[in-house]
């Protein structure tokens, strides 16, 4: 009997011990990849409140994406740790969010990291109390530090659990008061004014020497540049600042120079070394921004590295459903970053002949040798052209001979292994869609028409379910309601596409605007989640553009498209956003922009 008391004892433990993770059937390959950490994830939602209310334990949120090498490097250091994995389980309720399909939830707590600690990034971890109020947060730490902080996070909260809560209840009101004293309405705006104070920040920020914005790390910040392409119009200082940036960006580290396609940022001001991500978005935008740079500043060159790019993501980023992947990882698939992309000496000496080895590293430098490292990223080295000249050969014909060079080198590549996230979000493949759109103008380019309409095809009949929009395939197990970027993203898309057809709008367009104002707009301002579920979650009238153009900028702008009651709405609230941003116009770009367009 004693035997039996003891053995029913242990049968909940074991039954948890056995029961499949939550994300073990996510949608995201980021969350799945979670599913056998000793670590109990919770999935995201009003169960992991209720539980943390019933049990009194503080919430853990982890959040981070598939692509991203720091979130790997904790997972195996941290969450693979069976010790530091057990002190998570015991003393905290652990959640593990996927920020691709949470973008609202991970701003808002990225937010109180860099303002509680100036400085944030991912892996995001922040301690919550169960009433959903911030604690403290940290970004990547390694396993021995970790542990410090898990062991005094839970001294402090079985100690002082009720000033704690009180503190963190009031660091959020302060947030809010902070992010509600930015807010500088019943301004009367010069547009001229805002026009030269939006260039004026921008090019104080330019790196007049390698281009881009900062003196440290290098990110494309392609809503700040097209808007400044709107306005180079007249300011040769300008212009040549833009074409700088965009030769930078095309010939350095941030591309690359062997398969298409840009990364998501270099680590280096001299755009050389990059962070080894490939983002569908950073694809749309920049494609977006090297054919409207193309236009605006005579440089038809800027057409190729448009659709080079576009090309690329054709031919690796489209999946067998017809809608694009998110990304690919910045680790290959021995867990090295950039390890896909990296060659070493030896490696090209056994692919090439010794007359033809000197003329891929002219074409290609490979600089991170000269630099003393053993592996080197192909950059944009003497063109064909220069070459030919020199070898006293046909331009054409030397072109060819590296095209079958470059083959060469992605055959050996191609025997590499590059993990995928292979889930598809709306709002990323509405920006596609634009992108798809603007090239099909071009003439000799149909592919990209035909591109364009499938993919509408795709949004209209695997996001949309006749009454709601979905940033996953709607129907699928686990789908994820759109957010407002999906709402934003795939209205423009749909506008751009039924455009390129001759029509003035797109019907779902249409009805998907209307809905963003229902669902996500209110007297406060905007919000990122039709229904947010931690207090203080921020409301916006003006809304900063990050990697991806700010999405009430882009519902704005369409709405004023309209006409009718939605575009008087749009005019009042575009007032009321302008008027917040006067003091710190340069991360408001995809705002100013429509303001200064409607008060020419």
């Amino acid at each position: 009997m004693k035997r039996l008391f003891v053995l029913l004892l242990l049968l909940p433990l074991l039954a948890r011990a056995e029961a499949p993770s939550p994300l073990a059937q996510s949608s995201s390959p980021y969350l799945r990849m979670h599913a056998d950490d000793p670590v109990h994830w919770h999935s995201w939602g009003r169960e992991v409140l209720e539980l943390a209310r019933r049990t009194g334990k503080p919430i853990y949120i982890s959040s981070g994406y598939f692509s991203c090498h720091w979130c790997h490097v904790m997972q195996r250091e941290s969450y693979k740790n069976p010790e530091i994995a057990r002190l998570l389980n015991q003393w905290f309720i652990p959640v593990k969010v996927d920020r691709e399909l949470a973008p609202a939830l991970d701003d808002h707590l990225i937010d109180f990291v860099q303002r509680t600690r100036g400085s944030a990034g991912w892996p995001l971890n922040v301690f919550l109390t169960p009433e959903g109020y911030p604690i403290a947060g940290m970004s990547y730490l390694p396993p021995d530090r970790f542990r410090i902080v898990l062991e005094r996070m839970q001294k402090l909260w079985s100690s002082r659990r009720e000033e704690v809560t009180k503190l963190a209840r009031q660091a959020l009101t302060v947030l809010q008061q902070t992010r509600a004293g930015e807010k500088n309405g019943g301004e009367k705006i010069d547009p001229a004014a805002l026009r030269k104070a939006f260039v004026d920040a921008a090019l104080k920020l330019a790196d007049e020497l390698d281009g881009g914005f900062g003196q440290q790390a290098k990110f494309p910040m392609a809503p700040q540049l097209d808007a400044l392409l709107q306005l180079a119009s007249g300011n040769k200082k300008l212009a040549a600042f833009l074409r700088l940036t965009l030769d930078q960006m095309a010939s350095r580290g941030l591309r690359d120079h062997l398969g298409g396609g840009f990364f998501r940022y270099t680590i280096d001001p001299q755009w050389t070394r990059p962070h080894y991500e490939k983002m569908l978005y950073s694809q749309a935008l920049l494609a977006i921004l090297y054919l409207e740079g193309a236009d605006k500043l005579k440089q038809p060159g800027y057409r190729r590295v448009a659709f080079d790019t576009l090309d690329f993501v054709l031919r690796h980023m489209k999946s067998g459903t017809g809608g694009y992947v998110a990304s690919f990882s910045a680790v290959d698939g021995n867990g090295v970053e950039g390890g896909y992309y990296l060659w070493r000496k030896e490696e090209l000496k056994r692919l090439f002949t010794e007359d033809e080895l000197p003329l891929v590293l002219s074409h290609w430098r490979f600089v991170a040798w000269k630099e003393g490292r053993e592996k080197a990223l192909p950059l944009a080295g003497e063109p064909a052209s220069v070459l030919a000249r020199r070898a006293g050969l046909p331009a054409g014909g030397m072109a060819g001979r590296l095209e079958k060079f470059r083959q060469r080198l992605l055959r050996a590549r191609d025997q590499r292994v590059l993990p995928v996230d292979d889930k598809q979000l709306a709002g990323w493949n509405g920006l596609l869609l634009v992108a798809f759109s603007r090239a099909a103008r071009v003439p000799d380019a149909q592919r990209f028409a035909l591109a364009a309409k499938s993919l509408a095809h795709v949004l209209v009949g695997r996001h949309w379910d006749g009454k709601n929009l979905w940033r996953t395939p709607a129907g699928i197990e686990g789908a994820v309601p759109a957010t407002l970027q999906d709402y934003a993203f795939v209205a423009w898309g749909l506008t751009e596409e039924a455009a390129l057809e001759g029509k003035q709008n797109s019907p779902l367009a249409a009805i998907l605007i209307e809905a963003a104002w229902r669902r996500f707009h209110g007297p406060q301002g905007w919000r990122g989640a039709s229904q947010p579920l931690l207090p203080g979650m921020p409301t916006v009238e003006a809304q900063e553009d990050g990697a991806l153009p700010s999405p009430v900028a882009v519902l704005l702008r369409l709405s004023l498209r309209q006409g009718g009651e939605v575009a008087g709405k749009a005019r009042e609230s575009l007032g009321r956003a302008v008027a917040q941003v006067l003091d710190d116009p340069f991360w408001y770009a995809s705002t100013i922009l429509p303001y200064l367009k409607q008060m020419d």
